[in-house]
């Protein structure tokens, strides 16, 4: 649609006056296509700054963004491309060697060049541009105009202003960095790694201009005043930088704008719009620029608020479409920075990886570069990856094997442990047999059973798995020698737990976590706090006598699983069952020698690991499931995760299964892609011990990932492998691999390629003239 139709003049006829609060690269350009969508608006852009004042140097947009760009407004998009640098190249530097990874695609130019496109245009359609004047206050704005957008960054005024109705989160994170730039333009988007006395620094840097590259220079903050650079102005800073990063800047000068060293926040607010005011870019929400540019999240949400606009009625069912469009949007990518942002935290957990997995690690950070979008930009660079690390040639890395004490798994798949309900008395029937032999039957290097419980008092529901008797352990015999006979090669595992203050509660279906309307047994834990307050039964705190008997309970069930022919066994001490429930600072408030510090907080769980490991056999790995954060105030922290898993690392866990949450009903999960994955990272990568990662993986290419990047060891998969039990051997079709790593069982064997689907297209010309 053209400016000016009788349509556009129709719809946007509800916002008749308009004023930005904030003249950055979103404020303006929501200015510009509005006005260019009626040239009858009225529209007032107030900057408190002078035009071509502006922190930083130059300005990444993606190829989307840009389409978007084009199709509302050619103009500006033509302006825009004659400045662009363009490159496909991301070079990383590490312990001095220089790996490239071609493929990638970006497009920059300076920031001030950005901001005169935009000016130009603005002053061309008419829009008023109001520089070194502070806007009324936020309340007079809405009485004044039909809408009022605020595009005043970080500290928006306006958001504060409106505070109660916004909600904002600030988060502030634990690196510092500054913007610099160097007068050259560097060839490629370049990462280096500095490894200094005081700790490690990462450089960020790519060209916005035939004679310019942007430089960020970032650290933890720890390390920034180590380095004594909180002491230093701007001049200084630049120089003792410019000295950090021999390879990038051969010596060559940085200078600064205004630059200083910052800690990054993260905007997050629960509403967008009040009234007739509407956030857009970072006054709505930033995100960490090792991801891109906060100036790209802007100018997309100028283009969705623009074409709301034009689209809805009125203003208020304008804001609204526009909320519902972009939060998904942001909120996504918000996900991804989190997880890049975190990485660079945590820098020098990773910068002693082999140079080749590093750069494969620092470019998939994110979660949204994975295994197999890397190898679509560069197969070369992928290749040598995994030629690097052992993989051998034509296997994903998901196929490769890994030992695990004295078992070897022939694939990197784990059957992740899930309650089933579907027992009698704890015994194992005809549906865990199916069940789990199906799993085992679909290439998965090692099946779990779900949680068995040591005790009938132990049981989560009336239909929970047991092995507290005699009866129970010869009808997993059956199942385990199933496994055996059937799927050789297969690994099949047991998972031993005590449900704790979750207990005598219904099946799953017939409300989770709801107590059993009759039949109820006694709950302990280790502190008389019930699961749901209110809801669920208090428990009875456990004395020294009780505690040496579950310990007992454990033992003989370990003894027991043994001789059932289990081939690993796995300690649950997670989602808030009995020994989670110790580990707990939220959970365990007690004050005698199996309370208080984290120290005392693991005494029982490590008494019943050692317990355990005397009774089961020693070629045998045993591991422990863990939930490495309570995503809750005051709950198990990451460090308290390292610790936990050192402490069971050292009584004898060949691996630690890390899984998050359920140990609270208050808990506030970070959902998203693999979203518990850098826990099990940050466990493996400080403490040098395997790990199972769980959370949300959910394809080939997430496992993928995760072994190559050094992340996990091995991946535990659930809800996949209930929607499809032959998962592994599919995702095996998938990639068009055959090998030792997942074979089809015999009968299977005509079902190993994807049966054809029907004619789609008509039949080629058989002569070509």
């Amino acid at each position: 649609m053209t400016a000016g139709t009788a349509a556009g003049q129709a719809a946007a006829g509800t916002a008749a006056r308009v004023a930005v609060v904030g003249g950055g690269p979103g404020g303006l350009y929501a200015a510009a296509l509005l006005k260019r969508l009626d040239p009858s608006r009225d529209i007032t852009v107030f900057e408190r700054n002078a035009p071509d004042d502006t922190f930083g140097f130059g300005v990444v947009l993606s190829d989307e963004t840009l389409g978007g760009i084009e199709h509302a407004d050619p103009a500006v998009y033509a302006a825009l491309q004659e400045e662009f640098v363009r490159w496909d190249d991301i070079e990383i530097v590490h312990r001095g060697r220089t790996l490239t990874s071609g493929g990638h695609g970006f497009s920059a130019l300076g920031r001030r060049r950005l901001l005169a496109v935009l000016h130009e245009r603005c002053r061309e359609l008419g829009v008023r541009l109001r520089f070194r004047t502070e806007a009324p206050p936020a309340e007079q704005l809405a009485r004044e105009h039909d809408l009022v957008i605020a595009a005043d960054g970080v500290h928006s005024a306006t958001r504060e202003a409106y505070a109660d109705a916004f909600r904002p989160r600030l988060t502030t994170h634990r690196c510092r960095y500054i913007w610099l730039a160097a007068d050259f333009a560097l060839d490629a988007f370049r990462f280096e790694i500095a490894e200094t006395p005081h700790g490690v620094a990462q450089l960020h840097a790519y060209p916005y201009a035939g004679d310019g590259s942007t430089v960020i220079v970032e650290m933890r903050e720890e390390v920034w005043r180590a380095a004594g650079l909180d002491r230093l102005d701007e001049a200084a800073s630049a120089a003792y930088c410019a000295k950090l990063f021999p390879e990038t800047l051969d010596g060559r000068p940085l200078r600064g704008n205004n630059s200083q060293w910052i800690a990054f926040r993260t905007v997050v607010n629960d509403r967008w719009s009040h009234g007739n005011t509407v956030l857009i870019g970072d006054a709505a929400h930033t995100a960490h620029f090792s991801i891109g540019s906060g100036t790209k999240l802007a100018v997309e949400d100028a283009l969705a608020l623009a074409a709301c606009l034009q689209e809805q009625p009125d203003v208020p069912a304008a804001l609204a479409a526009y909320e519902a469009e972009r939060r998904p949007v942001v909120q996504s990518t918000q996900r991804a920075a989190r997880a890049s942002l975190e990485w660079f935290e945590d820098l020098a957990t990773y910068v002693g990886q082999p140079s080749h997995q590093f750069a494969f690690n620092l470019l998939t950070r994110s979660r949204r570069v994975t295994h197999d979008n890397l190898r679509l930009r560069d197969a070369g660079f992928v290749a040598e990856v995994e030629r690097a690390e052992g993989v051998p040639e034509g296997t994903p890395p998901m196929f490769t094997p890994f030992r695990l004490g004295g078992l070897t798994l022939r694939n990197r798949v784990v059957v992740s442990a899930m309650d089933m309900y579907s027992s009698e008395d704890g015994v194992p029937g005809d549906f865990h047999l199916v069940h789990l032999g199906a799993r085992a039957l679909g290439g998965a290097g090692l099946v779990m059973t779900e949680m068995v419980c040591v005790s009938p008092e132990g049981r989560i529901t009336p239909g929970c798995t047991g092995l507290w008797t005699p009866e129970q352990a010869a009808h997993w015999r059956r199942i385990t020698d199933f496994v055996h006979a059937q799927s050789p090669g297969t690994a099949i595992g047991v998972q031993l737990g005590h449900s704790g203050r979750k207990g005598s509660t219904r099946l799953m279906w017939e409300g989770i976590d709801d107590p059993l309307p009759d039949g109820n047994w006694p709950l302990v834990a280790p502190s008389p706090l019930p699961y749901r307050q209110g809801v669920s039964q208090t428990p009875r705190a456990l004395g020294r006598a009780e505690l040496a008997a579950i310990r007992d309970e454990f033992r003989d069930a370990a003894r027991r699983a043994a001789t059932a022919g289990f081939d690993l066994l796995e300690l649950h001490c997670a989602h808030g069952y009995l020994l989670s429930s110790f580990l707990s600072p939220l959970t365990n408030q007690r004050t005698d020698a199996y309370g208080g510090d984290l120290g005392g907080r693991l005494r029982f769980p490590l008494e019943v690991l050692d317990a355990v490991r005397e009774v089961w056999p020693g070629e045998r790995p045993l591991t422990v499931r863990i939930s490495a954060t309570d995503w809750a105030e005051g709950g198990t922290s990451g460090e308290d995760a390292v610790a936990i898993a050192a402490a069971m690392a050292e009584h004898g866990a060949a691996a630690v299964d890390v899984s998050t949450g359920q140990v609270v009903p208050d808990e506030q999960p970070d959902y998203g892609r693999s979203y518990q994955t850098p826990y099990a990272d940050r466990i493996r990568n400080t403490l040098g011990v395997p790990v199972i990662a769980v959370g949300a993986i959910s394809s080939w290419d997430d496992v993928n990932s995760l072994i190559l990047a050094g992340r996990a060891d091995l991946c535990a998969l659930a809800r996949p492998h209930l929607y499809d039990p032959h998962w592994t051997l599919h995702a095996a079709a998938d990639q068009e691999y055959q090998g030792p790593g997942a074979p089809w069982p015999r009968q299977y064997g005509a079902g190993s390629r994807k049966p054809p689907t029907g004619r789609t297209e008509g039949p080629k010309p058989r002569l070509t003239l």
